[in-house]
């Protein structure tokens, strides 16, 4: 890609290359949100610690690479977001920043809207790609971690018990999601990372994927962003 030749050059030449500026188009998962509880009023809080998060990590991957190169990381994901929001919000939150790559990272919450609405999610991937192009930047899209297969005995509290249930009930509609994903990004001629094939691939290895979730619902723990963020550097390096 060619996000690797800028980070090249401006690793040869700090004086005379640009920085680069990757931005990454999210939901909770790409903001760094990881643990949940309810708090006395009975609202969710989230705990939020976006230094783990996976664009943090590819950040300190590509310094480790490219020392001598500025990288710019611009973490737009939002808790609770779907496509169709980030397409509300890209100028504000992508393309002000004039990135060389914008990662789209959009499912989980999506899915939960059922199967009848893939076609709509998928014209809204589609337009947010578009609008990356439009304004000169590389795509990569993003697949998602796996939700929860089973309630897990660490979730005390019966109201998320029952949000497990009915996530773990959702995998089937996601898949729906991620094919629908690819298959737009094929057709876009953008790049896919495809993590959503790892967590299957561990899933059938016997790993119990609900205890990779801080959660115990849709947020993979720290240590799995690195997995995410490693997986994003090598789709970097394709040709």
């Amino acid at each position: 890609m060619k996000i690797i030749r800028k980070l090249s050059e401006k690793n040869q030449d700090i004086y005379g290359a640009k920085p680069v500026t990757i931005a990454f188009l999210g939901d909770s998962v790409t903001q760094g949100c990881y643990e949940c509880y309810y708090k006395n009023d009975g609202r969710i809080e989230t705990v939020y610690d976006r230094k783990c998060a996976y664009s943090t990590r590819v950040g300190e991957i590509l310094s480790l690479l490219y020392p001598a190169a500025q990288v710019n990381i611009i973490n737009s994901g939002v808790s609770g977001d779907s496509a169709a929001g980030g397409v509300g919000r890209f100028e504000r939150d992508v393309a002000a920043y004039s990135p060389d790559l914008v990662v789209i990272g959009f499912a989980l919450n999506d899915s939960c809207a059922g199967a009848e609405k893939i076609n709509e999610y998928a014209a809204n991937i589609k337009n947010l790609i578009e609008k990356s192009k439009k304004i000169g930047a590389e795509v990569v899209v993003l697949t998602p971690n796996m939700f929860n297969t089973e309630v897990s005995c660490h979730l005390k509290d019966e109201r998320f018990r029952k949000m497990a249930a009915e996530f773990s009930a959702r995998q089937s509609v996601l898949d729906e999601y991620v094919g629908a994903l690819k298959e737009t990004a094929k057709s876009e001629g953008v790049e896919i990372c495809d993590v959503y094939d790892g967590w299957k691939r561990l899933y059938g290895g016997g790993v119990q994927i609900t205890e990779l979730l801080a959660n115990k619902l849709n947020h993979p723990v720290r240590e799995l962003h690195y997995y995410t963020a490693i997986k994003l550097v090598e789709t970097f390096f394709r040709d």
